[in-house]
């Protein structure tokens, strides 16, 4: 899905992602989970990514039930100038917001890719679980 780089697109993303992922029968507490996560990804792309970013992307796969489980993925990414996280002394990431924090406690994995001139990906991957058809 493209979004218009604007704050009424978080809104619109987690409906049309949340209700594609009710649709397939994924459990409510695993859409929460990553609609918070995916919630935050957005948010970050809208507030930081730089007047020249007009839109940006969200694509989810899920991958069906094997013997390890099923899983879903949600990748955000925007064309942006890319991002360094910020640093004070020794290297240390500075405190400038919670959100990848609240990502990670959401998911099982975060992955961020940024590289200067060639924009950020954060990528969300989840297991997940099934709602037990009626």
């Amino acid at each position: 899905m493209v979004f218009e780089r604007e704050k009424l697109s978080v809104p619109a993303m987690r409906q049309v992602l949340g209700d594609t992922l009710r649709r397939l029968g994924v459990n409510e507490d695993s859409v929460s989970d990553i609609l918070l996560a995916a919630t935050e990804a957005c948010a970050n792309v809208v507030l930081h990514a730089g007047r020249s970013v007009g839109a940006y992307e969200v694509a989810a796969t899920v991958t069906a039930p094997t013997v390890s489980g099923a899983a879903c993925r949600v990748e955000v990414s925007d064309p942006g100038s890319g991002w360094s996280p910020p640093r004070h002394g020794r290297g240390q990431l500075a405190e400038s917001g919670r959100g990848f924090a609240v990502m990670r406690a959401c998911v099982d994995g975060v992955t961020l890719r940024t590289a200067p001139g060639h924009g950020t990906s954060v990528v969300l991957d989840k297991r997940i679980t099934w709602d037990v058809p009626a």
